[in-house]
């Protein structure tokens, strides 16, 4: 669901989360793949009337809203800009949304012409790119002290703070909170007697038990799309083997040197190997997408399957009765450890050039509040990144049951990695290598050190 998201997740993903993401575009977001259910004129050149309101005042003119149709489908969006409108009935919204919505703005983005407020998931889209491109208003400022419309803080109600594309600077906020995770059938463990694995150690035992049966494979992840299993497997455990420093995560998205070879990485790439060494990974794992994969996890071919939260919403159709989504952050942390849930988030953000910035504001004051956090995961089916309770809500139980492992004191929430697209492949086909065994860690490691190099020299350009 997620592209590199899909781009990622959770994130992620993600996340994050914040799964992903369908999958496959290259950014790091979840379900690219979902029919439009909307659509936009990329040839459509006229500029929107320019409001000239302060903040707070009365909202006029024109004010346009992109977003990206895909796992998370669109029913909160349409209900969220129609009770936004009824708040504003003088101003005139568009929408421009659907599956392919990214690659048809794109044009008006590259010319100067962009919507007012942009939802950054799918394909095509990856926020730190448009920082780097400079498409998007620099916030920072105006998000310390923003409230929303019930004067509460936003930032004191986020999940996952904001990415600092530049150091010290916000340009875009995370609105999901998908989080990548291994997931499994619930009702398969209670009437096999399996208790779900609490770290590696007892992930191990148990996959050799399955294993010994014969009849499914302990793992299976899409190798088509390996982000899901840098998502749900390798990210998560370079956080516990860094002792659970976050930071680590950071020095990732700084394209630190020499990142890639240090001892957390090095150790959560040997946990991989020794699943691959042990025959715990499908062998079909490296030729199935991300819905084949879970097609086949459906089926109990396999047991555990690196994904997304979103992938109860994803595959709903397929799900056999019975079946009950169960779902652990980590599975790489040592024995004792915390688990760490590694978001996907998919983020908000006002154009740079934006014609109505306060119309933009007011609408991210509106949506992120604790009634909207609840809307979303009842029809999005996937929880927000805004801190609300769920139980009582009609949210499905596998969200309920992520937002509890969020809120633990025994889960770490990781920042999200967001890296340039072109490491997004390079650590894709390199993962893909390993649980293959065509390459080592070491040479997992030198591959993406080489990579890395290359983006800071252009850079520096």
């Amino acid at each position: 669901m997620r592209n590199s998201k899909k781009t990622m997740a959770w994130s992620m993903i993600l996340s994050t989360v914040l799964l992903s993401t369908g999958c496959g575009s290259g950014t790091n977001s979840p379900n690219p793949t979902e029919k439009p259910l909307g659509s936009a004129n990329p040839a459509e050149s006229a500029a929107p009337a320019v409001s000239s309101q302060p903040q707070g005042s009365k909202l006029t003119g024109d004010f346009e809203v992109q977003y990206f149709v895909g796992g998370y489908g669109d029913v909160w969006w349409k209900q969220v800009i129609a009770e936004f409108q009824k708040q504003n009935p003088d101003l005139k919204i568009k929408e421009s949304a659907g599956a392919k919505i990214n690659d048809q703005m794109k044009p008006r983005w590259l010319q100067g012409n962009p919507p007012d407020f942009v939802y950054i998931d799918g394909a095509g889209s990856n926020t730190r790119q448009m920082v780097t491109d400079d498409q998007l208003m620099d916030i920072t400022d105006w998000l310390k002290e923003a409230k929303n419309v019930d004067g509460k803080k936003i930032a004191d109600l986020l999940i996952a703070q904001p990415e600092e594309y530049k150091p010290g600077k916000s340009y875009a906020i995370p609105l999901v909170f998908g989080s990548w995770g291994t997931f499994y059938d619930k009702a398969l463990f209670k009437s096999k007697g399996w208790q779900a694995p609490a770290d590696f150690e007892s992930f191990l035992a148990l996959g050799d038990k399955i294993k010994a049966e014969g009849s499914m494979s302990p793992y299976i992840h899409t190798g088509v799309y390996p982000y899901y299993i840098n998502g749900g497997l390798l990210d998560p455990t370079i956080i516990a083997m860094n002792n659970y420093d976050t930071s680590i995560f950071k020095r990732i998205n700084s394209l630190e040197k020499g990142i890639w070879k240090s001892e957390p990485v090095m150790k959560a790439l040997a946990k991989i190997v020794e699943m691959r060494d042990k025959g715990f990974i499908d062998k079909g794992s490296p030729a199935l997408n991300h819905t084949d994969s879970q097609s086949q996890w459906l089926q109990h071919k396999a047991a555990f399957i690196p994904t997304g939260i979103w992938v109860e919403s994803e595959m709903a159709k397929d799900v056999p009765a019975g079946f009950e989504f169960g779902f652990l952050p980590s599975i790489g942390q040592d024995k004792g450890g915390k688990y760490v849930a590694n978001p996907y988030t998919a983020t908000v953000a006002i154009a740079k050039k934006a014609k109505n910035p306060e119309a933009a504001k007011a609408f991210i004051q509106y949506i992120f509040t604790e009634k909207q956090s609840k809307a979303w995961a009842e029809l999005s089916k996937a929880p927000s990144n805004i801190k609300a309770d769920l139980e009582g809500t009609n949210a499905p139980a596998l969200t309920k049951e992520a937002a509890k492992f969020y809120n633990s004191p025994n889960t770490v929430v990781a920042p999200e990695i967001v890296i340039p697209e072109e490491l997004v492949t390079a650590r894709n086909n390199a993962t893909v290598a390993l649980t293959k065994g065509e390459i080592t860690p070491q040479q997992w490691a030198d591959r993406m050190e080489e990579a890395t190099e290359k983006i800071r020299s252009k850079e520096k350009k």
